[in-house]
């Protein structure tokens, strides 16, 4: 994500996500019961950048020589299921609360949300 002459970069499988003030029904049109809305379990949000997802080995070429190691393969990575537009529902307590440019995101790994919403 890029805000003036800065870029923020999510890594790994994390989203980063702006912020959605907790209320009973999400922009959405989702309804969240009211002990996770009171005790903040649960919050929702719109995605606005995605990591790359979980970088796999490259096994193949060690079969042989496990021990040899080469650097001349791309590296490949899990594919994100969530996007960048997504609304998102996850576990408020996985979540890192930062501030870029002066708004106010959370950092979420991709294994605490519970759900996407996609136009």
């Amino acid at each position: 994500m890029k805000k003036g002459d800065r870029q923020l970069l999510v890594v790994g499988d994390r989203v980063l996500i702006r912020l959605e003030d907790g209320e009973e029904r999400s922009t959405v049109g989702l309804y969240l019961p009211a002990t996770a809305v009171d005790n903040q379990a649960v919050q929702g949000g719109v995605i606005v950048a995605t990591g790359p997802g979980h970088a796999l080995p490259n096994v193949e070429e060690h079969f042989d020589e496990p021990w040899k190691i080469s650097g001349s393969k791309e590296t490949r990575y899990v594919p994100m299921q969530a996007r960048v537009g997504d609304y998102a529902l996850f576990f408020r307590k996985a979540s890192v609360e930062i501030t870029f440019e002066n708004e106010r995101y959370l950092v979420v790994p991709q294994a605490a949300i519970l759900t996407l919403a996609r136009d």
